[in-house]
């Protein structure tokens, strides 16, 4: 089993993706880019029309300009380039402009309605005018280029477009410098939080010296609020860890005194019921037997007071005698040992070639070892494989003991290393084997 401390993920960065920068960066820019791409349209589209009614003002003051009879008009009567006008002269319709018109044109023109209104037209090879036709009190005809608004019209858009893009990134530059302004309160909160979640508050009386400093924790912003909550909180884990601990010690230390006064008791006991055992030929067959149950529960109960007494002392001084061990030895000796206590289960041994040799207590190291062979032997039935295997992994070396049998129940998966912990008590006892629920969690300890 590997325990580990959970993995810290990594700061995103202040534009990562999901960020609340990004969301809010994004979002103005979006909006002040909406609003940017609305007002220029709005602008263009306003200007249209002012080009358009000038156009439409020129066309109307032309079209009421009148001419006498047998006035002989020349192109240069008429102001501005690209006009086209016909007139009713004499009966006949007279076409005048400043450009040359073809046939087909003209007789484009020529069937083109009276109208109050002005319409647009495209002519061949001349593009779009703007046209206006009356026939009373006689037929005239006035046609403007349209370009007089469109050109002026497309500098405008293509001006516009280069302002709003503009606009647009200096909006996300200047939004995006702000939001991570007025965010650093909160990414010093985040962090102060990260250094609180790596604290090793499992152990020890759960001190928390980190705080959100004073400038994150005034409460007239709502920033501030959360960091004064924050610390608000952390008194009170800090409180509770301090209660937990002093709890736990007096625990501990009743544990360690209450087995420690346990074991003389328990050793007289066992030595009057191996005294009177001696004389066992003297005694009733149902008292003899008796004694032998005094004398094996005795031996069950100051195992149980040993390893009491023993988790006791690691809780409070957990301290290992490191020094070069042989790691390959005492996995081989410890699984001699068990196939010696117990010749029903399959044992067996996976060892590399060369010798593994690892820092570590060689007494604790045995115990472990020995106790894991003991819980598959006392958890497994009768004929179960039990194999032991050692590797060297990553600069350490790996212990590990699988066998094939039942497995450890779903109920108790998580809380299998617990103290007093223990499977079906029935099962166990009808195999004949022992626990007290110690055993895993010395292994853990």
């Amino acid at each position: 089993m590997t325990l580990a401390n959970p993995t810290v993920p990594p700061t995103p960065s202040p534009m990562g993706k999901g960020t609340l920068s990004r969301q809010l960066v994004l979002r103005v820019t979006a909006l002040v880019a909406l609003l940017t791409v609305a007002l220029g349209l709005f602008t263009s589209l306003a200007s249209f029309q002012i080009l358009q009614r000038e156009l439409d003002d020129r066309l109307q003051t032309a079209i009421d300009r009148r001419f006498p009879d047998g006035d002989n008009r020349r192109p240069g009567d008429l102001t501005g380039s690209g006009v086209i006008r016909i007139d009713t002269i004499d009966g006949q319709k007279l076409l005048t402009s400043s450009l040359a018109v073809t046939d087909e044109a003209a007789q484009q023109l020529l069937a083109l309605p009276a109208s109050p209104d002005p319409v647009n037209v495209r002519l061949d090879d001349l593009g779009l005018y703007r046209v206006l036709v009356r026939d009373r009190p006689s037929y005239t005809l006035v046609a403007l280029p349209l370009s007089e608004v469109t050109k002026p019209l497309t500098s405008q858009l293509v001006m516009t477009a280069l302002l709003t893009a503009a606009m647009i990134l200096a909006t996300y530059l200047a939004t995006r410098r702000v939001v991570e302004t007025s965010l650093r309160p909160l990414n010093r909160l985040t962090a102060t939080a990260t250094q609180v979640s790596n604290l090793p508050l499992e152990r020890g009386e759960g001190q928390v010296p980190i705080r959100v400093a004073p400038a994150d924790a005034n409460p007239t912003s709502e920033v501030g609020r959360v960091g004064l909550a924050f610390n608000h909180m952390l008194d009170n884990v800090e409180g509770a860890l301090a209660a937990r601990h002093r709890s736990e010690t007096k625990v501990r230390q009743f544990v360690a005194d209450a087995s420690h006064e346990l074991r003389n008791p328990l050793a007289s006991i066992r030595g009057y019921a191996e005294l009177t055992r001696r004389g066992s030929d003297e005694l009733p067959e149902d008292s003899a037997y008796a004694l032998s149950r005094i004398e094996s529960e005795s031996d069950r109960m100051s195992a149980l007071v040993e390893d009491l007494l023993l988790l006791a002392r690691l809780d409070s001084q957990p301290t290992l005698d490191l020094q070069p061990v042989d790691v390959t030895e005492i996995v081989l000796n410890t699984v001699s040992d068990a196939r010696a206590a117990d010749s029903e289960h399959k044992w067996s041994l996976d060892l590399p070639e060369d010798v593994i040799t690892a820092m570590a207590d060689p007494h604790r190291l045995h115990q472990v070892v020995a106790n894991l062979l003991a819980n598959a032997r006392t958890h497994t039935p009768a004929g179960t494989a039990v194999e032991t295997t050692l590797r060297a992994a990553d600069g350490f070396a790996e212990v590990s003991v699988t066998d094939n049998g039942p497995g450890v129940p779903t109920e108790i998966q998580s809380s299998v290393f617990e103290r007093f912990t223990r499977a079906d008590v029935s099962r166990v006892r009808q195999q004949g084997g022992s626990s007290t629920g110690l055993g895993l969690a010395i292994v853990a300890a």
